[in-house]
């Protein structure tokens, strides 16, 4: 697993084609899939209008959770990297009022540092 597409907007990538395909049924007209993570069952699709979270549920991965974040609503994210011991790093989001963040966990095959400069870059317009 890992990085499955780049920080650029390169729409015509053979990795954007394939998350378009998969979740084309997903996104509004207008909307593209500008890159995308995948993270162990969970994929991250970062749209010129929101994020977009793929939560895989279950042991048969049959039930699946697509929340939508618009961009504007994430009010601030933090990365915690995996120490020596723990090799895991963790991407905690903010969305609007809630004291509570979203907490995500990535393994080591991805960086957590690619996932957030590509979620800065849309947060900080």
């Amino acid at each position: 697993m890992g990085i499955f597409a780049g920080v650029t907007k390169n729409t015509g990538s053979m990795e954007t084609k394939k998350f378009h395909s998969d979740y084309g049924q997903l996104l509004v007209d207008g909307e593209i899939i500008e890159a995308g993570f995948v993270v162990l069952r969970d994929t991250f699709l970062f749209t010129n209008k929101r994020l977009i979270l793929v939560d895989i549920q279950g042991i048969s991965g049959k039930q699946i959770e697509y929340l939508s974040i618009p961009y504007s609503n994430i009010t601030r994210f933090s990365v915690q990297t995996g120490g020596s011991f723990d090799l895991n790093a963790e991407l905690k989001l903010w969305i609007g009022s809630d004291t509570i963040p979203l907490e995500k966990k990535f393994n080591k095959d991805l960086s957590v540092y690619e996932v957030q400069k590509v979620l800065a870059s849309h947060i900080l317009r």
